[in-house]
């Protein structure tokens, strides 16, 4: 039989630590390699979802920009319009100050008048007047 000597022993319990460890190690290893292929798997998904999902985007980017040249040359084509109503506006604007100024003058040419129907009234009776007193 042969004896072990203090140090051969501590070399034995190293070589077995270090298989202990290298053992667990490789555990570990194993599981991140398990992890590490499900992240795999995981972004190969999220890729084929944001490959769709830009697609999807692109498309719906197309539509809108159809629909923004459609509003744009409808906008062009009512923008006349527009200038036509700004334009009536302030024409009609124009015909109420020449209507309200065409009110006063026939308000006061028939207060004139109304005068001058007045004073002819009373030159009238006045005259009447006259006329019995040299009758």
């Amino acid at each position: 039989m042969t004896t072990l000597t203090f140090g051969q022993l501590a070399g034995l319990i190293a070589a077995l630590a270090f298989l202990l460890l290298v053992v667990f190690l490789c555990a570990v290893l194993a599981k991140v390699v398990k992890t590490m292929n499900e992240v795999n798997e995981s972004v190969k998904v999220l890729k084929t979802d944001a490959d769709g999902i830009a697609k999807e985007v692109e498309a719906i980017l197309a539509k809108s920009n159809t629909l923004l040249d459609d509003v744009n040359h409808k906008s062009k084509t009512i923008d006349p319009l527009f200038q036509t109503v700004a334009d009536l506006s302030e024409s009609v604007s124009d015909l109420n100050s020449a209507s309200r100024g065409l009110a006063e003058k026939v308000t006061t040419s028939t207060q004139n008048a109304g005068k001058t129907a007045m004073a002819f009234g009373l030159l009238r009776k006045l005259y009447s007047l006259r006329k019995k007193k040299k009758e």
